[in-house]
C-alpha cells in the first residue's frame, strides 16, 4: 500500500501536475482509468498527424489540472467552494471519458450500438462509487447536472469547460497544427460566477474569440479532416464487415475480450449486467489493430483488401465539398467497385461510402458563453464581440464527403 499519495506527473503542456489528494491517486491507479493510457485521444489522426499519439491518459490529467486552476481562481474571487465540493469536481472532470471506447469516437457506434461513451461513462463512475463506498456521490451528481452550483457542472461540461481548453491545446501541441494554440490561462483567470453560471469578465472576451475560432479551425484542420475522415470510416467499414461475418457464424480470429463484442449487439440494458460493463473496461486500441493486423490474412476478400489498406497507409481518395453529393456520382463509383473488385452492389459500399460531417463552434442555445460587462450586465459572447465572424461561428457547417479506392479514379 502507497503511504505518500501526493505525486507529481510531469506533463509536456504544463509542466509539473500535482495529485491533490488521496482519492484522486487511488482513481488514478485504479485499472478503469489506467485503460486510458492503451487509447489514443485523436484515434486515427496520427495516420495524418504522426505525432497525435497522445492518449485519453495524459488529456484527462490535463483537464484535471486546469480544473483545480479554475477552482483556484474562483476561490480568490469570493466564490463559495467547499473542499468536497472541490475535490468532487475534480474527480467528476477526472473521470469525464472513462467510457471511450478503442480509438475514441471513430469507433463509438461500431463496437455496440444505441449506447454513448457518456452511457458508458456514467455507469463506470457509479461502479466506482459503489467500489469506493460513495465517495464518489458528489462528482457523479456535478457530472449529470444535479447538484445546486450549476457552475460546477458547467466547468466540467460546457461550451467553455476544462475538457475543451485541454484537448484544444494538447491535440495542437501533438499534431503541430498551431491554429489551435489557445490561452488557457488567460481563460481561466477571467472566469467568475454570476447568479450560479459561470461568466468570463469582459478583459478575457479575445481569448475567448481566440478560442471559439481556434476550435473552428482544428475541426477542419484536425478533428474532421479529409484524409483522417477517411481513414475513420475505413475502420468502421472493417467493424461493420468483421459483425457480419460474425453474424453468419465464421469464426474469426479476436483478442477474447473484443470476440464477446464481435459476436454480441449488446444494448445499454446489457451493459447493466457488470460481466458486460467489465469486459467493455478491459477494451482497448490495442484489441482493435492485433484483431485488424490478423484479418490481413482473412479467406473473406472484402475484410482482407480493407485491412490490408488500413494497416499499409493506402487510404481511400476522399471528395469533400459544401453541396451533397450527386446519386449519379456515388453509383458510378459503386459500379466501378463491383467491377474492380468483382463484387455485388452490397458488398461495394465497403469500398464507395459517403456521409456528411457538422461543424460548429459554438452553439449558444446550448449553454452561452456569457461576458461580464464593466457595467456588471452580462452578454452572449456573440453579442459582445466586435468580431463580426464570430456571428458565424454560431452557425453550424455542413460538409459532404465520397471515400473511394484510388484504383477507382479515372
Amino acid at each position: 500500500m502507497t503511504k505518500n499519495k501526493r505525486k507529481i506527473i510531469n506533463d509536456p503542456i504544463y509542466g509539473f501536475v500535482s495529485i491533490p489528494s488521496d482519492l484522486i491517486y487511488d482513481l488514478i491507479n485504479h485499472k478503469y482509468f489506467q485503460r486510458l493510457r492503451r487509447i489514443k485521444q485523436l484515434g486515427l489522426t496520427n495516420l495524418v498527424y504522426p505525432g497525435a499519439l497522445h492518449t485519453r491518459f495524459h488529456h484527462a490529467i490535463g483537464a484535471m489540472h486546469l480544473m483545480h486552476e479554475a477552482l483556484l481562481t474562483l476561490k480568490q474571487k469570493g466564490v463559495v467552494i467547499t473542499e468536497e465540493e472541490e475535490q468532487a469536481t475534480l474527480c467528476a472532470i477526472l473521470l469525464h471519458d472513462i467510457g471511450h471506447g478503442p480509438f475514441s469516437h471513430a469507433l463509438e457506434h461500431s463496437i455496440v450500438r444505441g449506447v454513448s461513451h457518456e452511457d458508458i461513462s456514467s455507469l463506470l463512475m457509479e461502479a466506482l462509487n459503489r467500489e469506493f463506498k460513495g465517495k464518489l456521490s458528489l462528482a457523479i451528481k456535478i457530472f449529470n447536472d444535479g447538484y445546486k452550483k450549476r457552475f460546477l457542472h458547467q466547468l466540467v461540461s460546457s461550451q467553455l469547460d476544462m475538457d475543451r481548453l485541454d484537448y484544444l491545446k494538447r491535440d495542437s501541441f501533438f499534431t503541430g497544427v498551431s491554429e489551435g494554440v489557445i490561452s488557457s490561462d488567460r481563460i481561466i483567470k477571467m472566469l467568475d460566477v454570476v447568479n450560479n453560471n459561470l461568466v468570463v469578465e469582459v478583459k478575457g472576451i479575445y481569448s475567448v474569440e481566440k478560442f471559439l475560432i481556434a476550435r473552428r479551425l482544428m475541426y477542419w484542420q484536425v478533428y474532421l479532416h479529409k484524409t483522417v475522415l477517411s481513414a475513420e470510416t475505413l475502420l468502421v467499414n472493417i467493424l461493420k464487415r468483421a459483425k457480419e461475418l460474425s453474424a453468419e457464424g465464421k469464426d474469426l480470429f479476436a483478442t477474447p475480450t473484443f470476440k464477446k463484442f464481435l459476436q454480441n449487439d449488446y444494448s445499454k440494458k446489457d451493459f447493466m449486467n457488470p460481466d458486460v460493463l467489465n469486459a467493455f473496461a478491459r477494451l482497448d486500441d490495442t484489441d482493435i489493430s492485433a484483431s485488424i493486423k490478423g484479418w490481413t490474412e482473412s479467406n473473406d476478400r472484402i475484410l482482407n483488401i480493407l485491412c490490408n489498406k488500413l494497416i499499409d497507409r493506402k487510404l481511400f481518395r476522399t471528395e469533400l465539398q459544401n453541396t451533397p453529393i450527386l446519386t449519379a456520382h456515388k453509383n458510378k463509383m459503386i459500379e466501378r467497385g463491383m467491377k474492380k473488385f468483382k463484387v455485388n452492389r452490397k458488398e461495394s459500399s465497403y469500398f464507395v461510402y459517403g456521409a456528411s460531417v457538422n461543424n460548429s463552434a459554438y452553439l449558444a442555445s446550448k449553454f452561452s458563453i456569457n461576458i461580464l460587462m464593466s457595467d456588471g450586465s452580462l452578454k452572449d459572447v456573440a453579442e459582445a464581440s466586435d468580431q463580426l465572424n464570430l456571428q458565424k461561428l454560431s452557425q453550424t457547417v455542413t460538409k459532404y464527403y465520397l471515400c473511394y479506392p484510388k484504383e477507382l479514379e479515372e
